[in-house]
């Protein structure tokens, strides 16, 4: 059963599609106020739920990057049969899975990133992760901290994450290194340098791997990872419909 609140979302406006994708552990309600914001600016948006989140860390437990990648692919089909045009915003994950989305489907008009890893910062410990055949049935508790004025779903989340799952993020990580070099769309990055998950480099690397000639990187000085949710959010939904415009 879906967590309520966390259902995917879809907001209509104009011809232009804008799909938004959540991150690792998240759910579309991450995205809501972003989409709202899109919404007022004429866009159509479809937050999309990723296969596995929402409902429980087990669930979750069972679900692989291609099953995330195929969550994806569903939202833009529905997106592209009730607009003439599609673009993708991705948090976390969902960066990941955009910029994978946009280097298989290359209508896909403009690519937003936002906190999107390469590498994860040295505090998560992601270096002690144990190898993938003894995860089976392994949890590793997850902290989230309190998110004000925000949808309340957003403060529901998992409290714990499941270490195959880890396993298959980092997987769609390495998966996305891999097709950078074929993103030709217009891509906009943010970042924040406080971002203590994905480690601010990664949107360098990015920036530097796409084969895009329209690529921008806006930094964000007070937020951490959770973007669309935190201080500067505002910032972000502004640079976000001003570049997709």
């Amino acid at each position: 059963m879906i967590q309520s609140g966390a259902e995917p979302f879809f907001l209509p406006g104009g011809p232009d599609g804008v799909l938004l994708v959540h991150g690792f552990t998240g759910c579309p309600a991450d995205l809501l106020l972003l989409g709202e914001y899109l919404q007022a600016q004429g866009f159509t948006v479809l937050g999309v739920r990723l296969a596995g989140h929402a409902t429980s860390a087990e669930d979750l437990s069972r679900q692989t990057a291609e099953d995330w990648l195929d969550s994806v692919r569903d939202g833009a089909a529905l997106l592209r049969g009730a607009t003439r045009s599609l673009s993708v915003v991705g948090h976390s994950l969902g960066g990941v899975l955009a910029f994978l989305l946009a280097a298989e489907q290359p209508g896909v008009r403009r690519i937003v990133s936002l906190a999107t890893p390469v590498s994860i910062a040295p505090e998560r410990g992601a270096d002690r992760l144990p190898p993938r055949p003894l995860c089976p049935g392994h949890y590793a508790p997850k902290h989230r901290r309190p998110m004000h004025d925000v949808p309340p779903a957003v403060n529901d989340t998992y409290d714990e994450m499941p270490l195959l799952s880890v396993h298959e993020l980092f997987d769609a990580i390495e998966r996305m290194k891999g097709v950078l070099p074929r993103i030709a769309q217009p891509t906009l990055l943010l970042h924040s340098r406080a971002d203590h998950t994905a480690a601010p480099e990664s949107a360098q690397y990015l920036y530097d791997h796409i084969a895009s000639r329209e690529k921008d990187i806006v930094w964000l000085e007070h937020s951490g990872h959770l973007l669309p949710l935190d201080v500067e959010r505002q910032t972000v939904f502004e640079k976000t419909a001003g570049f997709l415009q």
